[in-house]
């Protein structure tokens, strides 16, 4: 078995643990599947505590613009935000990178990684650690790294800077 095989291996494990106990038994299971079988769509209903103060606007940020509150949501209005901002990237490039990454899980966190041994854990959708975040924040979404449309935009940000795109990614970045 290579050690990319079993830093996979490992990798689901941990996520399918970090599903158990922030989503229950069902997102583990998925967590666990086969690569191939990850690529099957999983939207969370993960309500985000963003709230527009000025108008008094209660919906989350995530449900704003007609975009569902779900990962086909999330992606849709990071691509608008993204658009908007010149980054480049697709439906299809950020799907495939966050299924990898966290299964679809807003609130995934790695806490086993090189990084969550110095104290910065990879957290979200895109598993971003604070630093990264921070540096790649895009106006115009939450400052928060677990937000999903924030996470997914400032990880797009990130990846466009780093390798072209995040069309361009194919393992963890």
């Amino acid at each position: 078995m290579t050690t990319i095989n079993r830093t996979r291996i490992a990798r689901l494990r941990t996520l399918g643990l970090t599903g158990l106990a922030t989503t229950g038994a069902a997102a583990a299971a998925l967590t666990l599947m086969p690569a191939n079988a990850q690529a099957a769509e999983m939207t969370q209903a993960h309500t985000s505590t963003a709230v527009t103060a000025s108008s008094g606007d209660s919906r989350t940020a995530s449900q704003k613009g007609g975009y569902g509150n779900n990962l086909d949501g999330w992606i849709k209005q990071s691509l608008q935000i993204m658009k908007s901002k010149g980054i480049p990237g697709s439906y299809d490039g950020l799907k495939r990178n966050i299924m990898r990454e966290s299964g679809g899980n807003p609130s995934a966190q790695n806490n086993w990684d090189v990084n969550a041994k110095k104290g910065t854990p990879s957290k979200g959708l895109l598993q971003v650690i604070d630093p990264t975040f921070n540096a790649y924040h895009v106006s115009g979404t939450a400052h928060s790294v677990t937000d999903p449309v924030a996470n997914i935009t400032a990880a797009a940000n990130y990846a466009a800077h780093r390798y072209g795109s995040i069309d361009n990614v194919n393992s963890a970045y």
